[in-house]
């Protein structure tokens, strides 16, 4: 087994992981900082960052295409001589956290669902203009 790859897949599930941690937890932070009047979440480079990284699941669920990360992942874990995820520590419990296993069309319903959820965060809440966002209002 080549451990370098190992740990480089590891390193790539963990990032997948934050990844997921941005969009879902984003979305929870703009909801309740809306409703708090928190301004900050009115910053238009992370809405436009977290309104991005939901976009583009979206549209690979819809594609049928599985996330570069994934792929990514899986590339190294078969360079590193590793079968269907042998398990690292730090693999065996982000895996639980990310990986399901339902038809693909769940994944794209659930992924549009919550895309629907941040654009109307968008919409109710919506980010400063960009020129604005220096501003210590």
């Amino acid at each position: 087994m080549n451990i370098h790859y190992a740990y480089l897949a590891d390193v790539v599930l963990a990032l997948h992981v934050l990844i997921v941690a941005f969009v879902v937890i984003g979305l929870i932070l703009i909801l309740l900082a809306g409703l708090l009047g928190w301004h900050w979440i009115r910053n238009f480079w992370f809405r436009l960052t977290h309104l991005a990284a939901i976009g583009i699941v979206v549209a690979q669920a819809w594609l049928g295409r599985l996330c570069p990360l994934t792929i990514v992942e899986a590339w190294l874990r078969q360079q590193a001589g590793l079968e269907t995820y042998e398990e690292t520590f730090i693999q065996y419990w982000l895996q639980r956290v990310l990986y399901y296993d339902f038809p693909l069309w769940v994944f794209a319903a659930a992924y549009t669902l919550f895309g629907f959820l941040v654009i109307a965060a968008w919409s109710v809440y919506p980010p400063r203009a960009r020129h604005s966002s220096f501003r210590s209002n």
